[in-house]
């Protein structure tokens, strides 16, 4: 007898946890918004303080509920660390963590201009991305999140479009903005480490379906309120300080490939913080090598043949020199 293992729906698991976390906003210090419309709009970190378990909670809602990210505290020079863990995490992931779905609303870089990358399950019920024919997903619901990494509120016109694109009331959209100066934006961008394998993973061209299980660590920096900085500490997190168990089904070759192809180290960027790299290419992201965007270390177990292969290394130094501004350390 043929059995078949249907998709879930990532938005229906998700809403749960929205409720839970719209219930708690006084507890999480955010700050709710609700417009003309009825679409609600919670502020994690523009005019809002947040926080860590702001961060943790807003990531699991990023990976449709398909996700468990847990804070840490462990040894080493920077202790503070979270883990990610997804059983189904090409859906997680790429379905709907990914910042994936590219929304703007005027000309230029002005002041009325607005750029966004969406992430959360939002994004697989606009199916705007040719990611999801790759992948085979398609969810329905009646309701949806959506996480930008902003610090400014979105125009109506976005919202609008959102709203048309998902096919749902206005009053049952959340989006959620999660500026990269803030706490809870700098966790919920590390939390990402587990989605930054899989993205390469797909680049790669190693099928997505030979991926059964996946778990990754990564430190969590303190955020700045330059952006530059704060952007640039959380890619270092992931490049110097990340690491990734990926479960394959697959043959021991491929998976040693992967481990060896799959680590920032080969790029050839690799080396220097992510602030540097990104103002020696004049701010043009579009010019950093892509293979730099990936974990610093990663296993590679099969399933099959029973052995791990391992590729990169955490780059602790970096990690230190990112996280670190000894020039403003007070002296003994």
């Amino acid at each position: 007898m043929q059995t078949t293992v249907s998709q879930p729906s990532i938005n229906k698991l998700t809403q749960p946890l929205l409720n839970n976390f719209l219930n708690d906003l006084d507890a999480l210090r955010l700050k709710r918004h609700v417009l003309p419309n009825g679409s609600v709009i919670i502020d994690a970190g523009i005019d809002a303080i947040g926080g860590l378990e702001a961060g943790r909670r807003i990531a699991e809602i990023c990976m449709g509920g398909l996700g468990h990210v847990a804070l840490n505290m462990s040894g080493g020079k920077w202790p503070l660390s979270l883990q990610v863990h997804s059983a189904n995490p090409v859906l997680a992931c790429l379905g709907s963590q990914y910042a994936g779905w590219s929304l703007s609303h005027g000309e230029g870089e002005g002041k009325g201009a607005f750029r966004a990358l969406g992430s959360g399950p939002a994004r697989a019920l606009a199916q705007k991305e040719t990611l999801f024919q790759e992948i085979e997903y398609v969810d329905k619901a009646d309701s949806t999140a959506l996480v930008l990494e902003v610090d400014k509120m979105p125009p109506r016109e976005v919202i609008e479009k959102i709203i048309d694109d998902c096919c749902i009331a206005p009053e049952r959209l959340t989006v959620i903005l999660t500026p990269t100066t803030s706490l809870a934006g700098v966790v919920q961008i590390v939390a990402r480490v587990l989605e930054v394998a899989l993205h390469k993973v797909h680049t790669l061209g190693f099928p997505l379906s030979k991926i059964v299980d996946g778990i990754g660590t990564v430190p969590i920096p303190t955020p700045s309120k330059d952006f530059v900085v704060s952007m640039g500490r959380t890619n270092d997190a992931i490049l110097y300080g990340g690491c990734v168990q990926l479960f394959v089904d697959c043959d021991d070759d491929e998976a040693w490939q992967l481990a060896q192809q799959l680590p920032s180290s080969v790029s050839r960027d690799y080396g220097k913080s992510f602030a540097q790299i990104f103002k020696d290419v004049n701010f043009d992201f579009y010019k950093i090598d892509p293979h730099l965007f990936a974990p610093a270390e990663v296993i590679v177990s099969t399933l099959k043949g029973g052995k791990s292969f391992y590729g990169g290394k955490i780059n602790a130094a970096l990690i230190e020199h990112s996280f670190i501004d000894r020039a403003t350390q007070p002296v003994a």
